[in-house]
């Protein structure tokens, strides 16, 4: 019977670590400003995670990334933008620069992290576990360009992944957030 227990127990712990690996919860990272964001208190929200550069042909996706988040806040709803320069050098800025263009040019509110690195060697830990399914539990992806999409259900789950060139509009992601 003891043994059982233990047994039991282990299994019970095992679980509980796979799924704590395979949800977005688990991180904690650094937003534009610096200060610790962490993504447990984002729990029960669609989230929408988006790679940015500010000297981009999809830049203006800013403007309509900042409409979705405006007409779907308060439904459960966020976007974070993580800027990277891992294409073709098209956020040389630092955090403060990133910001105020954003600031300037879109009036962004949604969440901006850091800058980051979102593939090779520097591949930060958020986008490991977008981009392996070995930790994500669901699909292997590469990041392809700016602007790309991961879309995360309420349980910090990955739900897809939407194309860089896909305007964050489009009935593909509107339908994801009505359903």
């Amino acid at each position: 019977m003891k043994k059982l227990f233990i047994l039991l127990a282990f299994m019970c712990t095992s679980i509980g670590v796979t799924y704590a690996q395979s949800n977005i919860y688990q991180f904690k990272t650094e937003n534009i400003d610096g200060e610790e964001f962490d993504f447990s208190q984002l729990k029960g929200k669609k989230i929408m995670i988006v790679n940015t550069a500010s000297k981009c042909g999809l830049t203006d996706q800013y403007k309509d990334l900042e409409a979705l988040y405006q007409k779907y806040k308060n439904q459960d709803f966020v976007i974070i933008g993580f800027p990277a320069n891992n294409f073709l050098r098209q956020e040389p800025g630092t955090n403060k620069e990133i910001k105020a263009f954003c600031s300037k040019n879109y009036g962004v509110s949604f969440p901006m992290m850091s800058k980051i690195s979102v593939k090779g060697d520097n591949m930060h830990p958020v986008y490991q576990w977008l981009t392996q399914k070995s930790k994500n539990k669901v699909m292997d992806s590469k990041v392809k360009w700016n602007f790309q999409k991961y879309l995360i259900n309420k349980n910090g789950e990955l739900d897809k992944v939407i194309s860089p060139r896909a305007n964050p509009l489009s009935e593909e992601i509107i339908s994801w957030l009505q359903n």
